[in-house]
C-alpha cells in the first residue's frame, strides 16, 4: 500500500474501551442469516470503483442491491484487513507474510512482538490470548518511514491495542456451533492449501523442478502468483493448520467440492468466504499480461488505473454472483452476498481508507429503524470491517470477537 497523507492536518481519536475485547454478547439488530457469500476484491477505493465505467456490473449491483457510502477498511496492507474482516482484529500482524507453518516453537504475536514489514519472519500460527497492535488514524512507522504516513480507516479514528485479544475467527465460531464454513480461493492448487504460499494453480512456491527444468529457467519464482495466502486468513491460525478436517474446508473454485461444484448441487455452507485469483481481484500482477497489469500509479483517481484489470474484477464479480443467485441454495432461507474491498491502497490528500461494500440479499432486506423492506438503499452510516463481522455474527447468532465487540462497531442493520 502506498496511501501518504499529512498527519499534521489530522485530529486523532483513541477509541477507548477495547482492554478486554475477546469474545462477548451475541450481537442484535439482524434476522438470522442461513447462508452469506463474502466476496472480497483488493487495492481499490470507494471513488475508484463506483462510476467507473470499465466496472458496469459493480455499479449496477451497487445501485440494484444496497450500498454503505461511508464503509472503511481498517488498516493496511491486505492481510491485516483479512484477518480484521473474519476475527475483529489484525493479531499483530501488519505486513503481508506467509505463515510459519505448524511451528509450535515460534513466539506469537499475541505474545506483544506485532510483526510490522520490517519484520524478517513468517508469521506464527495464530492461537491463544494476548495483546492485538494498536491501529493510528496515520501510521508513520510501518509501511513508511516518516510523515506524511498512511492513513487508516478514515484518518481521525485509531483503535488502541487491545489487551485479551483471542485467536479466532468467525471459523472457529461457526465450527464450535456446528455449523459449516469454507474459504473458496482461485487458482488454489489440486493438493488444497497446506504449506502452500503462492500458485498458479498448477505450480507453487514448493513446486520441485528437475535439474533438466531450471536448465531452462524453470523455477518457482517464475510462478505466477495468482492463488496468494496473503489472502486466505484462516490458514494463518493454529486451529486450522493442525486440524486436517479444517485445512479440508479450503478449496479451489473448481472441482466436485470446489465453489462452482456445491454451488451447482446447492449444498453449500453456511459462511463462504471468497477470494478470486490476483488478477481477478483487482490487485494485478506484474507478470501476468497487460490485462492484470498493477495500475500504472497511486494517484487515488480513476485515470491512474489500468483499466484491463478492473474489467477483469467486474467480469469476475458477475460471473460469482450469477452463481449464486443460479444455485439451489439461494432462495433457501434467509441469504446474502457481500462484495467487498480489503483497503484504499491507491489514493492521494483527501482519500482516505474508505472501500465499497455491497449487500445483496434474496429477501430485499429489513431495516429496524423503518420497518421496511427494500433494496437499492444506500447507507452513510459509519462502518468499518469490524461493522461487517459483528453483522455476520449477529445473523449466525455467534457471539461478537473481538473489536467487533467495540460499542462503535454497529450492526450492518439497514443493508441486510
Amino acid at each position: 500500500m502506498k496511501l501518504k497523507f499529512a498527519a499534521a492536518l489530522l485530529s486523532t481519536t483513541i477509541i477507548a474501551g477495547s482492554a478486554l475485547a475477546a469474545e462477548g454478547p451475541v450481537p442484535r439488530g439482524i434476522a438470522h442469516l442461513d447462508h452469506v457469500w463474502l466476496i472480497m476484491m483488493e487495492n481499490h477505493g470507494y471513488n475508484q470503483i463506483i462510476g467507473n465505467p470499465s466496472a458496469p456490473f459493480i455499479n449496477s449491483e451497487a445501485a440494484g442491491a444496497n450500498l454503505a457510502t461511508n464503509y472503511f477498511a481498517v488498516g493496511h496492507p491486505s492481510l491485516t484487513n483479512y484477518l480484521e474482516v473474519v476475527g475483529g482484529s489484525n493479531f499483530a500482524v501488519n505486513n503481508d507474510h506467509s505463515p510459519d507453518w505448524h511451528n509450535s516453537a515460534c513466539a506469537p504475536n499475541l505474545a506483544g512482538v506485532p510483526a510490522t514489514e520490517a519484520t524478517a519472519a513468517a508469521i506464527c500460527p495464530i492461537a491463544g490470548v494476548g495483546a492485538d497492535a494498536a491501529t493510528p488514524a496515520i501510521d508513520t512507522t510501518n509501511e513508511t518511514s516518516g510523515p506524511p504516513g498512511d492513513v487508516n480507516i478514515d484518518g481521525t479514528k485509531s483503535f488502541a491495542a487491545a489487551y485479551g485479544t483471542t485467536g479466532k475467527t468467525i471459523a472457529d465460531q461457526l465450527t464450535a456451533r456446528r455449523m459449516s464454513w469454507k474459504s473458496y480461493q482461485e487458482s488454489l492448487p489440486s493438493q488444497g492449501a497446506d504449506r502452500v504460499n503462492n500458485s498458479d494453480g498448477t505450480f507453487t512456491d514448493q513446486t520441485v523442478f528437475s535439474a533438466a527444468e531450471q536448465a531452462l529457467g524453470e523455477k518457482d519464482s517464475n510462478v505466477v502468483s495468482l492463488y496468494a495466502v496473503k489472502h486466505n486468513p484462516f490458514v494463518y491460525f493454529k486451529s486450522v493448520q493442525e486440524s486436517p478436517e479444517a485445512l479440508h474446508n479450503v478449496v479451489g473454485f473448481d472441482g466436485i467440492d470446489g465453489l462452482y461444484g456445491d454451488l451447482r448441487s446447492g449444498d453449500v455452507p453456511s459462511f463462504s468466504f471468497i477470494a478470486p485469483n490476483q488478477c481477478n481481484d483487482q490487485h494485478g500482477r506484474g507478470n501476468a499480461g497487460p490485462w492484470c497489469n498493477y495500475d500504472p500509479n497511486d494517484q487515488g483517481t480513476q485515470s491512474g488505473l489500468n483499466p484491463g484489470l478492473i474489467k477483469l474484477g467486474d467480469a469476475t464479480v458477475q460471473k460469482l454472483v450469477t452463481a449464486i443467485k443460479g444455485s439451489p441454495a439461494w432462495e433457501e432461507g434467509n441469504n446474502a452476498i457481500v462484495i467487498v474491498w480489503d483497503e484504499n491502497d491507491y489514493s492521494k490528500l483527501p482519500t482516505t481508507n474508505k472501500v465499497v461494500a455491497i449487500v445483496d440479499t434474496n429477501r430485499g432486506g429489513h431495516d429496524e429503524h423503518s420497518e421496511q423492506t427494500r433494496a437499492g438503499h444506500q447507507s452513510n452510516r459509519f462502518y468499518t470491517h469490524f461493522s461487517l463481522l459483528k453483522t455476520l455474527e449477529a445473523g449466525f447468532n455467534l457471539p461478537c470477537l473481538n473489536h467487533a465487540c467495540d460499542a462503535d462497531a454497529a450492526v450492518m442493520s439497514d443493508l441486510f
